[in-house]
């Protein structure tokens, strides 16, 4: 899922930042103390770009009761801008 923020930056930028999430690898003890790799963030030219994986209930109702679990969890990936956080 993409924000409003960052589908008024055109299909092009939207392309380039889908691709920059998929091939994040900047994960340190700082940015990812759990090592979870749940959450990124970087920049695309001057603007601060977020993106994170939520873990919910199959229904989308709640969180996950085991996020690790495929049959009851339902995982959703949102990329904004950090502003919309």
């Amino acid at each position: 899922m993409i924000t409003r923020g960052i589908a008024a930056m055109g299909d092009d930028a939207v392309q380039h930042i889908l691709a920059r999430v998929r091939s994040y690898d900047q994960f340190t003890a700082h940015n990812d103390p759990y090592q979870e790799h749940d959450f990124g963030s970087f920049l695309w030219g001057e603007v601060q770009v977020f993106w994170r994986w939520d873990y919910y209930d199959l229904d989308f109702s709640m969180h996950s009761p085991d996020p690790a679990d495929d049959t009851v969890t339902a995982r959703v990936l949102t990329v904004m801008l950090a502003e919309e956080y």
